[in-house]
């Protein structure tokens, strides 16, 4: 199975699968202790960045709906 990123309404960022890695600024990879699937915020409020803790609800609203990007300009 690939990893997954699955956007979330009104949510965060569904990682899944059996073989990512998260890393940091500096290439430092974050300690999952074997999780296969962890939510990323994209809220911006989580006081446990980058990983969610449920601090968007009531707070962030967007419905995740999939869409093509426009080819790149080259």
């Amino acid at each position: 199975m690939a990893t997954k990123i699955t956007v979330l309404s009104n949510g965060s960022l569904r990682v899944e699968g059996p073989d990512f890695e998260l890393v940091d600024a500096q290439g430092q990879p974050y300690g999952l202790a074997g999780r296969e699937r962890i939510s990323i915020c994209r809220c911006g409020l989580s006081a446990n960045k980058p990983f969610c803790d449920g601090s968007h609800k009531g707070h962030f609203e967007h419905d995740a709906k999939a869409f093509d990007l426009p080819a790149p300009k080259v």
